[in-house]
């Protein structure tokens, strides 16, 4: 494997300066955020706007140890709170870590994934990274299209919180970001 040009953008704490006090929580409790939302709000549900083979993005490659080239399984969903969307979510599964370990990942239709990463003692899971996003990266413009398409009158702000991490099933790897859209900050933390 070639050595990764990418230089490391995610930090492994967010900076208090710059991170709303109201959002500190959600960005860095390591518990699952499903349950986290579930709590806090009547109605949970997941909405799958894409579950497709597809590219990573140079960072995510650099953290999944992508060889150059290499194809993903891509799971972009919104979790909804009271039929909110407060999170988009971004899996990314190396096609070679289908079969096996990771199987379950085809069939969760509207499932929340967290649910099943939690439930299984196998898994581990790597500590949390944070960054901010804007309209320089295209995570950004996902997250900007998939509330647009839930909600004709919502919009984002300039920047969107994330955060990422890797779980790990038999040494194979699978990793959920999660970006917090703005009615996350309409839920007790």
């Amino acid at each position: 494997m070639r050595p990764s040009l990418h230089r490391e953008t995610w930090l492994p704490t967010p900076p208090r300066a710059s991170v709303p006090p109201s959002l500190w929580p959600w960005l860095t409790d390591p518990a699952s955020l499903t349950s986290r939302i579930r709590a806090r709000c009547t109605r949970f549900s997941v909405r799958v706007l894409e579950q497709r083979l597809g590219a990573a993005r140079l960072d995510e490659a650099a953290l999944l140890g992508l060889r150059p080239g290499e194809r993903v399984w891509v799971r972009e969903v919104l979790l909804l709170a009271d039929g909110r969307p407060v999170v988009f979510g971004r899996s990314l599964l190396p096609r070679r870590n289908v079969r096996g370990a990771w199987n379950l990942f085809h069939g969760m239709g509207a499932r929340p994934l967290g649910a099943a990463l939690f439930a299984d003692p196998a898994i581990s899971r790597s500590p949390l990274t944070c960054k901010r996003f804007d309209a320089r990266d295209a995570r950004y413009h996902r997250a900007r299209s998939a509330l647009s398409l839930h909600a004709a009158s919502a919009s984002l702000p300039c920047d969107l919180w994330a955060r990422r991490s890797l779980f790990r099933r038999h040494d194979r790897a699978l990793m959920v970001s999660e970006f917090f859209l703005p009615a996350i900050f309409d839920l007790p933390r």
